[in-house]
């Protein structure tokens, strides 16, 4: 999904189904961001998080599109996840290495085709409508 309010645009996926293989059920989403927002974002690598939305983020945001994903999918996102996560230094870049970076390398373990049009970088909600674009078996519609 992405969103604009509060913050900043941003751009992050939500898990949400039960696992084939035990029942348990999945209420998740992941975003990635930096850590504290200032100057410095505009300037080079700052300090990452990743982060979940509060309910509130999740009621109010642009749902682009779903996939159905395998429990063995699951796992690699949830592995993508903590390598993002525990990635040692500063490693986001608001032009190299943002939010969208982090939902296009999800998306891509989902089966998605996935690119990072220059223009496109810092607009999550665009970015994702050229991403259900090129990628006409999601049935999404563009969100304006």
């Amino acid at each position: 999904g992405s969103m604009f309010g509060g913050r900043f645009p941003h751009t992050f996926v939500a898990l949400h189904g039960t696992l084939e293989t035990t029942g348990a059920p999945v209420n998740e989403n992941y975003g990635y961001s930096a850590k504290s927002v200032s100057p410095a974002v505009l300037t080079g690598p700052v300090e990452h998080i990743v982060m979940s939305e509060k309910p509130k983020y999740l009621t109010t945001t642009n749902r682009h599109f779903t996939v159905p994903i395998s429990d063995a999918t699951y796992w690699a996102i949830r592995a993508e996840v903590a390598k993002w996560r525990d990635a040692p230094g500063k490693t986001y870049r608001l032009d190299e290495n943002n939010c969208i970076h982090f939902v296009g390398r999800i998306a891509e373990l989902a089966g998605i085709k996935v690119d990072y049009p220059k223009k496109l970088i810092r607009k999550p909600k665009a970015w994702l409508n050229h991403i259900a674009a090129l990628n006409p078996q999601l049935g999404a519609k563009r969100i304006k």
